[in-house]
């Protein structure tokens, strides 16, 4: 969106030893800038989305604000993910690297320093979280001490505020999840949409979904605080809207076709908001949901990260599911470790894999064949030249093949042969 900016701060790391560390908070800003930056449904180009995390001092932080929000005419959002620390006023803080618990006001971002800075904007509207946690382990780990007495200072005229917590609330990071209570629970909304909603989310819907979310596993309830038409602002659209089962299934046949003659890589973004939307409407372990994932592992993998394709499908293996796709499970494993060069390892995988496929699916199923394919190319990878020969030679000559296997399995068995053929002359 034109005339957008949005900057998303953060801190991980404390020199004081009574803040102790958030590691999730560069995860909530990894996700949070791939969520508003998607080409398809974020808010803002690549570039317009600046995110400031462990600021090293803050002048520079101040500096780097103030470049950060510049250029925003239509929309302005400012999120916060870290420690919240009150004054001796009630004042909030934001905690950086060199806060000082006891003394904030030196080494820490005053609130009211970033209010007058999104003030100062020329943006139509201006959104504002702030995702300050605080002590207690009722419910997970703490991140800061309480804070009391602070919405009175959160108000920012044109704009729209959520918070994570009230003021006698403490915020969570919950053992074993990726990112901070709130946050998390944001991005899901984002991602997957509210089912039987609008086409498109404003941020109030998002505040309503939160609470009730958050409500349902007794978690600390939001907060919000609208002026003007802030609160109309359509901040996503509503991936959940008009899903039907028949329609997402559609969608993935087509992006599964897409992949395989154009590359994974070429379906990313398409097959995670596919994933995000199937989960709105299924559930998280709905079969259909798994089969999404495999797919979108591999697109992981061909978008450059194969180790985090990897430890992805190695995931879905530990969890039961229907015998057809734990071996496709097995099957993207073997052709991720050939990405990564572990060829030994994939060798192995779909010597034993292509017998299981033959007997569970049939000799004539395209995934039984495009196993012996993979088998095939592995073989040659590892020098197993006569075995990879046998396998493609046997795979030209069946008619059973889909169009884009046959293509694929006479340009490898012409390749081999012919190389067969220069080394014995």
């Amino acid at each position: 969106m034109a005339g957008t900016k949005v900057v998303l701060l953060g801190t991980s790391q404390y020199t004081d030893d009574r803040l102790p560390p958030i590691p999730v908070v560069g995860r909530c800003l990894d996700d949070l800038r791939r969520v508003f930056t998607d080409p398809a449904t974020g808010l803002a180009a690549p570039g317009d989305c600046t995110v400031l995390r462990d600021a090293s001092s803050m002048p520079v932080l101040g500096r780097e604000l103030t470049t950060a929000m510049s250029g925003a005419e239509d929309l302005l959002v400012v999120y916060y993910v870290g420690h919240g620390i009150v004054g001796r006023r009630h004042e909030l803080y934001l905690g950086m690297r060199d806060s000082d618990p006891d003394d904030p006001a030196f080494g820490s971002l005053s609130y009211v320093s970033l209010r007058d800075r999104v003030l100062d904007s020329t943006a139509k509207t201006k959104i504002v979280v702030l995702d300050c946690c605080y002590s207690g382990r009722a419910m997970g780990e703490p991140m800061a001490d309480p804070v009391t007495a602070v919405l009175g200072q959160l108000d920012i005229d044109g704009t729209y505020l959520l918070t994570s917590a009230q003021r006698d609330q403490v915020a969570l990071v919950l053992p074993g999840e990726p990112h901070t209570a709130f946050t998390g629970r944001l991005l899901r909304v984002l991602e997957r949409g509210i089912p039987g909603g609008a086409d498109h989310l404003t941020i109030d819907d998002l505040y309503r979904q939160l609470t009730a979310v958050m409500n349902s596993e007794g978690l600390p309830r939001p907060q919000k605080r609208g002026t003007y038409t802030a609160d109309r602002f359509r901040i996503a659209p509503n991936r959940a809207a008009r899903a039907t089962p028949e329609a997402l299934d559609e969608e993935f046949a087509t992006l599964v076709h897409r992949a395989r003659t154009n590359g994974y890589a070429t379906v990313l973004h398409e097959l995670r908001a596919l994933l995000a939307t199937q989960r709105a409407l299924h559930g998280d372990d709905h079969v259909t949901c798994l089969r999404t994932g495999q797919h979108l592992a591999l697109a992981v993998g061909a978008s450059g990260d194969p180790e985090q394709a990897l430890s992805s499908l190695r995931t879905m293996l530990e969890h039961p599911a229907p015998v057809a796709d734990t071996l496709r499970t097995r099957q993207f494993i073997a052709a991720t470790l050939l990405a990564l060069g572990r060829t030994g390892e994939a060798l192995r995988g779909l010597r034993t894999l292509l017998p299981d496929r033959r007997r569970v699916l049939g000799p004539d199923h395209d995934e039984t064949l495009r196993t012996q394919h993979l088998l095939a190319r592995a073989a040659a990878m590892t020098g197993a030249t006569d075995e990879a020969i046998s396998l493609l030679t046997e795979l030209a000559s069946r008619a059973d093949c889909d169009r884009l296997t046959a293509i694929r399995v006479r340009q490898d068995l012409a390749l081999l042969t012919d190389d067969e053929a220069r080394d014995g002359t």
